[in-house]
């Protein structure tokens, strides 16, 4: 098997979505220099964050944490952008398990009941091939031992892109976006997780927790690989 590998690695090498230099191997999308200059924002656990701070007054939030910072260009831009559009499913895995490795020892993940990813338009999915946020949450639940609940949120329609919208046009796009299901029953008196690849305005998430909301007796936290402070 490892000889197939290297083969496969010589014809068609594994490069650094942030450097574009060769991987070395044990390396996952990558590379040990780009990996260690990430920057963190050891939030962790920390009560009253400035991160849960962004959800006050919007929702009744339990907690809120990110891995890393998000900067226009920057290595964590280049590992979100080939987590969504190049078919990157093991990097959306790998670091859904460097997000949980990294939360893990602070507690972060006490009391949760079910991860929840935030859900792609069904059109969406079918075109990209699968759920980034889904992988990033499997990811976490490797080693967070939770369970993934991928069936209890829908997204009712494929709504434009958030990216080059302004904040005010980011909620207004965004208003009903999503919808529970009937398998959402199993969720009542539970605490959840919501499951994003990025924070920026918040408005996705709170359009989630809004849906989510009207479930009896629900708790709602909210985890990303990054945020855009």
């Amino acid at each position: 098997m490892s000889i197939w590998t290297d083969l496969r690695d010589f014809f068609f090498p594994r490069l650094c979505v942030a450097c574009g230099k060769r991987l070395l191997k044990g390396e996952e999308g990558l590379c040990l220099y780009c990996s260690s200059s990430l920057p963190y924002t050891r939030i962790y656990n920390k009560v009253g964050n400035e991160m849960e701070q962004c959800f006050w007054g919007r929702f009744p939030i339990v907690r809120a944490s990110s891995l890393f910072y998000y900067a226009k260009g920057g290595n964590v831009a280049q590992v979100l952008y080939a987590m969504k559009y190049h078919n990157r499913k093991r990097l959306c895995v790998k670091m859904g398990e460097w997000l949980g490795s990294a939360l893990l020892p602070s507690g972060f993940f006490e009391g949760i009941d079910y991860l929840i990813p935030v859900p792609l338009f069904r059109s969406r999915q079918r075109q990209r091939g699968y759920n980034q946020s889904e992988l990033l949450a499997r990811g976490i639940a490797q080693k967070a031992r939770l369970p993934v609940c991928n069936g209890a949120l829908y997204r009712v329609r494929n709504n434009d892109t958030q990216t080059h919208k302004s904040g005010y046009a980011r909620w207004q796009n965004v208003q009903g976006l999503f919808r529970v299901t009937p398998e959402a029953d199993c969720l009542k008196g539970k605490h959840v997780m919501l499951v994003d690849d990025v924070l920026t305005t918040g408005a996705t998430l709170i359009a989630c927790a809004d849906a989510l909301s009207a479930i009896e007796g629900i708790r709602i936290s909210i985890v990303t690989l990054a945020w855009a402070k």
